[in-house]
């Protein structure tokens, strides 16, 4: 059996929208195991991306605790935490979240330089990875949806982290596009041994992992 990675026990979490409380997260527990390439997937709303945020150390649960490699995610400084997540893990948003004045290289290297490391050789190989090696010099304007999303997966794998999580990667791209990009995280995962979690609301990619939970309700069915 793979050595577990990342536990989650009983997290919730709610939002007050005026004088209602609605609990998006309700008592979710769930393991991931090294080198797994697990899809969460649900409606609109249901609470996904929150999960995700959660287990990725970005929003604190109200309740609950999440382990990373044996390590309380929510214990310890900010400044600790913030070390944890540039190390060891890797971010892949919809939005790509690219700094428009940087060239596709310099946004790759950005991770690396937040670490105090200017990985340019480690940034270019990355590059090369995702299909980019002749598009490293141009700025996000001049790329398409999908070339800012390769870009953004080489920023993600940069500091060749443990884990990569995906907030709907392909929720602004042509269904082509998108079936490429989850074609390229899921090799590149699996070639560098890295676990995958993704969040999207297409069950027709959320079955191309080794696992598929689904959010409904704020629980895992």
């Amino acid at each position: 059996m793979p050595e577990l990675q990342l536990v989650a026990r009983n997290l919730r979490r709610s939002f007050t929208i005026g004088s209602r409380r609605i609990g998006v997260l309700r008592g979710i527990s769930l393991n991931v195991a090294h080198g797994e390439a697990v899809f969460l997937c649900g409606a609109s709303g249901a609470g996904k991306t929150t999960l995700l945020y959660t287990l990725a150390g970005l929003e604190r649960p109200e309740f609950g605790e999440v382990e990373f490699e044996g390590q309380c995610l929510y214990r310890g400084s900010q400044a600790s935490q913030a070390k944890l997540r540039n190390q060891k893990m890797g971010f892949v948003f919809q939005g790509y979240f690219l700094l428009p004045e940087l060239t596709a290289l310099e946004n790759v290297m950005l991770p690396g330089m937040i670490g105090r490391q200017r990985k340019k050789k480690e940034a270019e190989r990355t590059l090369g990875a995702v299909g980019l090696a002749d598009r490293m010099r141009h700025l996000p304007a001049e790329l398409s949806g999908g070339e800012q999303q390769r870009v953004a997966i080489a920023r993600a794998l940069t500091n060749d982290p443990d884990i990569i999580f995906a907030d709907e990667p392909t929720g602004n791209l042509d269904s082509k596009t998108g079936d490429d990009i989850i074609d390229l995280l899921l090799k590149l995962a699996h070639e560098r041994n890295k676990t995958l979690l993704v969040v999207t609301h297409d069950n027709r990619l959320a079955a191309r992992g080794d696992r598929q939970l689904r959010i409904v309700d704020g629980l895992l069915e």
